[in-house]
Order: C-alpha cells, then structure tokens, then sequence
C-alpha cells in the first residue's frame, strides 16, 4: 500500500516537473518518460497481491469442497440406513398383511361350517368394514347363502363398493 502511494507521488511529482501542466509540451509525453520507471514495481506488487488472494480464494475453495464431500458422505450413510430401515418395515408389513390374511381365512372357514342364518346373524353384529373384507374373501357359494339372511343395507354396501372397483 505505501509503495503504491509513493509510487502514485512520483508520478504526480513527475508530471508537474516535467511540464505537463504547461501548454507547450503535452502531457502524454510526460506520463510517458515517469511511467515506465515505477510500473514494474506497481505491476508486480500487484500480481503478487492478487496471486495471494487468488491463493487464499483456492484454499478457502478446498476446504469447502472437502466440507462438502464429508456432508455428502454422511448424507450417503443416512439414506442407506433409510433404505434399511424401509426394507425391515416394508418386510414387517407384509408378514402382517399374511397374518392377517390367514386369520381371516381361518374366521371364513368356521362361518362356514355354520348355518347360513346363524352366520348372517353374526356379521350382522360385526362392524361393516370387517363384513365387507369377509364377503370378499368367501367363496361365491358362501356369500350366495349369506346375502339372504345379511342386513340388506349392508349388502347393497357391499355391492356398491365391489362394483366401484374398492
């Protein structure tokens, strides 16, 4: 910084005694004969400033960038135990969703073995979401002998939402 105003000084003090002040003698002629003796200082302290501040942008640039991969290498293993974790519970929901269904099987089997009259009387005291998944696990027979006997709102539930496609 100091060489740079000592160095702005000469110029000035060059310039003013060389007559670029004075009519006859232009002024570009002046700047010319003072410049060249103080712009390889200039110039170099400048490069070097600038090659010290390019240094320092690098270094602060490379320590990001290696913030950065150690972020992204923890983001990495934080989606692979994600993923992990969504396979367990993925595997857990289908053993329920196979309990669930062997047990209602087993329910089927034994309104089955019941008299069409005694089993409607039953899921008639059932609640209707349940009613429904057990009619649609029966086989075609079953549920023929059952509708008679089943809450006829009920049924016609029943036939709305298979219908619909639910």
């Amino acid at each position: 910084m100091i060489r740079m105003i000592l160095s702005l000084s000469l110029i000035f003090l060059g310039l003013h005694l060389f007559g670029a002040g004075h009519p006859g003698q232009p002024a570009v002629a002046a700047e010319t004969r003072s410049a060249p003796v103080v712009a390889p200082v200039n110039d170099a302290a400048a490069l070097e400033q600038k090659r010290e501040q390019l240094a320092e942008k690098e270094a602060a640039l490379k320590a990001k960038e290696a913030a950065l991969n150690r972020l992204s290498a923890t983001l990495d293993s934080r989606v692979e135990e994600l993923n992990a974790a969504k396979k367990g519970i993925e595997a857990s929901l289908v053993a329920k969703k196979q309990q669930d269904d062997e047990r209602y099987k087993k329910m089927i089997k034994i309104y089955k073995g019941l008299k069409p009259e005694q089993a409607a009387g039953l899921l008639n005291k059932l609640d209707e979401k349940m009613v429904i998944q057990m009619l649609n696990q029966m086989d075609q027979k079953t549920t023929v002998k059952l509708i008679p006997f089943l809450s006829q709102p009920r049924v016609l539930d029943w036939t709305r939402l298979n219908l619909a496609g639910k």
